[in-house]
């Protein structure tokens, strides 16, 4: 059985301007974190957004969430790169999925920063808000197995 939210996102339809609205917000997005603009991350959010990771289930709420969550990313990974792979935009947002580069020089997700350089997959969906014209924040999942057993990033505990 489809849930009703499933539902109404498969009968979703949209105008080319709406499939435009989207894609330059998420670009204005991917530019904002490319150059490291809190600021401009947060213009392409809603005010209760939601940060989410999968398969963790840690959650950060609201802009004042999102920020703490772009703040430790960044901080963490200062030199952190994100290499688009596949992207798909519809009515529902935006999913992508990038090949990640970054050294770990500080804590994140539980991690401690070793200095070491991490390579990792990442795909994130950007759930869109209509009347908001902007997204409700990220879905993001990571393989935190393949990532442990590749690195032995230490676990802080």
């Amino acid at each position: 059985m489809i849930p009703d939210h499933v539902r109404a996102q498969l009968d979703a339809a949209y105008s080319d301007a709406q499939y435009q609205q989207i894609r330059e917000l998420w670009k204005h997005h991917s530019i904002s974190e490319d150059q490291r603009s809190i600021e401009g991350l947060m213009s392409t959010l809603t005010e209760d957004c939601e940060y989410v990771m999968r398969p963790s289930g840690t959650k950060w709420q609201g802009k004042v969430g999102a920020t703490r969550f772009y703040t430790e990313l960044l901080s963490a990974f200062p030199d952190i790169k994100f290499e688009l792979q596949n992207i798909v935009i519809g009515p529902q947002g935006v999913y992508e999925e990038a090949d990640v580069t970054g050294t770990l020089l500080g804590s994140w997700q539980g991690w401690r920063g070793d200095g070491q350089k991490i390579e990792f997959t990442v795909q994130i969906f950007f759930p869109w808000d209509e009347a908001a014209g902007k997204f409700r924040g990220e879905i993001i999942h990571l393989d935190y197995d393949r990532i442990l057993a590749r690195y032995g990033v230490c676990q802080v505990t």
